[in-house]
């Protein structure tokens, strides 16, 4: 930040949200300082024309330094909200109610190891209903560039950022929010990124052994194209009597070991995607041999299950450790740690203004503050002065 004025009231809006307090709003954290003055915080959060993209810049590189993360793992979080004036709220689902409700939507980008945690990345999602309504942008201050844009590509800007600041891209982890979008795993690849993403059990896929075919040309129209014999199936439906599981250890839970039974399996996702996009790497759709390309599929199910519960799919190859790859996949519980500690302990949805500068200065103080405390937790012994 470049004026004194500016980190003096950076540093006391710090203090307010790691101090206890139940609201972590600008009103009773300025009543609860001692040099807390609402209307300097208001002006200092809500007007004051500092960019939060630099912050979060030396808070990224900072922790990502000090943690060395396995994994960056997307998500989103929501902020219920009354009311229409806030910027971005609309009625959409909102996670923190499991329905939907009016609420704000955010997109997050987290380092994470099997210890600690902390985002690095931000964005606000604008619904739709946002684009038409002129007046209400102007009251929340929506800058003229920001559109709607789909949550999958917002976090795909996020982590074009992140890298682009010269950061080591660890293995892309998300739920099937993120992992269902096969756009998103393709322009992960297409980055030279690896992933290992939850998915749908209902997206289709053939096994690995099936073979592309070119039936006789019939001697009129269009030449024929090679096509599989037999159709793609759902992934539930891969899994028969002879897939072998084993047992897997991943981290230690707080009842004990968190164990489970998983297989890998090799398959070429059959999609609509995933088919033009084969097409377009052989040259279009006449140059195509039909072969779809493979990926790597993690199944697991629990030994008291009847079936598979869970789905990854990786563009890692299928001779990974499967222990890697359980562990990659699980470690986005360590995002609900973050979510907690954001939440309930340092105010990140206590926030009551209403402007596009004035969410993204309220988060990127939540996460400096929530990094300020990882950092403290992974060295809690800091030297003394002499």
């Amino acid at each position: 930040m470049p004026r004194r004025d500016q980190r003096r009231w950076g540093e006391c809006y710090l203090r307010g949200l790691m101090l206890d307090g139940r609201r972590k709003s600008i009103q009773p954290m300025a009543e609860r300082l001692p040099d807390g003055n609402m209307q300097a915080l208001q002006q200092f959060v809500n007007q004051s024309p500092w960019d939060p993209l630099p912050v979060r810049r030396r808070i990224a590189e900072r922790l990502c330094k000090a943690i060395s993360p396995e994994v960056w793992v997307i998500d989103d979080v929501s902020f219920p909200k009354c009311g229409t004036a806030s910027v971005g709220v609309a009625r959409q689902y909102c996670g923190a109610l499991g329905k939907r409700a009016n609420c704000q939507v955010a997109v997050s980008v987290h380092a994470a190891t099997d210890t600690a945690s902390c985002p690095l990345e931000w964005e606000l999602f604008l619904p739709e209903e946002w684009m038409q309504d002129q007046q209400r942008r102007r009251r929340a201050q929506v800058p003229d560039e920001v559109g709607h844009v789909s949550k999958t590509r917002l976090a795909l800007g996020l982590l074009d950022r992140l890298a682009g600041q010269g950061l080591a891209v660890p293995v892309i982890v998300a739920d099937a929010g993120y992992g269902r979008s096969v756009s998103l795993r393709l322009a992960l690849e297409e980055r030279g990124w690896s992933y290992v993403v939850a998915v749908d059990p209902k997206e289709i896929a053939r096994p690995a052994a099936a073979e592309p075919h070119l039936p006789e040309y019939g001697g009129l129209g269009p030449p024929t194209l090679p096509r599989y014999r037999e159709a793609a199936r759902p992934l539930t439906s891969i899994v028969d009597s002879d897939t072998r599981f084993e047992s897997v250890t991943w981290r230690q839970g707080s009842k004990g070991t968190m164990t489970s039974r998983f297989t890998v399996l090799e398959v070429r996702p059959s999609g609509k995607e995933a088919t033009r996009t084969a097409q377009e790497a052989a040259g279009g759709r006449s140059r195509w041999n039909g072969v779809l390309p493979l990926r790597t599929l993690l199944i697991e199910q629990p030994e008291d299950a009847a079936e598979p519960t869970g789905y990854w799919m990786t563009n890692l190859p299928a001779t990974t450790p499967i222990a890697d790859l359980v562990r990659w996949a699980k470690m986005r519980w360590r995002i609900e740690h973050d979510y907690r500690e954001l939440k309930h302990g340092l105010g990140l949805d206590h926030f009551e203004g209403r402007t596009w500068r004035g969410w993204h200065h309220h988060v990127t103080l939540v996460t400096a503050a929530q990094a300020f405390l990882t950092l403290r937790r992974l060295d809690p012994k800091a030297p003394m002065p002499a």
